[in-house]
């Protein structure tokens, strides 16, 4: 079983200019925690995820050292409004990992358990292709072994 067999070519995208608390709102209405970030040609730029939108309440680590400050939680969470003024290029991932479309599903998947991700963007010479989820290799395995299993 490969990759192309399993995985979903209907990939919601956003663009790198895109106002980060758009996409945080698609996010939460939509229950998706990610998104691939392309260009008009289909090229992928980068992913924007869950983490990365909290990732950016965070103060970074160079300015907890050099301030010695104790963290504000509460001023961290007002930080979330100025998302309307950040653009998706601002926190997206630029170093994506992805998996070609001819390679085993569960290659595929190893390479997601060991990556700690729940999703893995499938590419071809960097054109964004489709997407592969554990819960795509689930079903395709649900469904492969109950064909079986019927037949028998």
């Amino acid at each position: 079983m490969l990759v192309k067999d399993v995985m979903n070519t209907n990939v919601r995208t956003v663009k790198k200019d895109d106002a980060a608390f758009e996409i945080a709102s698609i996010m939460c209405l939509y229950r998706i925690n990610g998104f691939p970030v392309t260009d008009e040609e289909t090229n992928l730029l980068g992913f924007i995820a869950e983490k990365d939108i909290i990732h950016y309440l965070f103060p970074s680590l160079e300015d907890i050292m050099e301030n010695m400050a104790t963290l504000d939680y509460d001023d961290m969470l007002d930080k979330y409004g100025t998302l309307r003024t950040v653009k998706v290029a601002d926190l997206m991932q630029t170093k994506v990992i992805t998996v070609p479309e001819d390679i085993h599903v569960l290659r595929a998947t190893s390479i997601m358990v060991g990556n700690r991700f729940r999703r893995i963007p499938v590419a071809k010479d960097n054109k964004l292709v489709g997407i592969l989820s554990l819960g795509d290799v689930h079903k395709a395995i649900f469904q492969k072994y109950n064909a079986t299993n019927i037949s028998e």
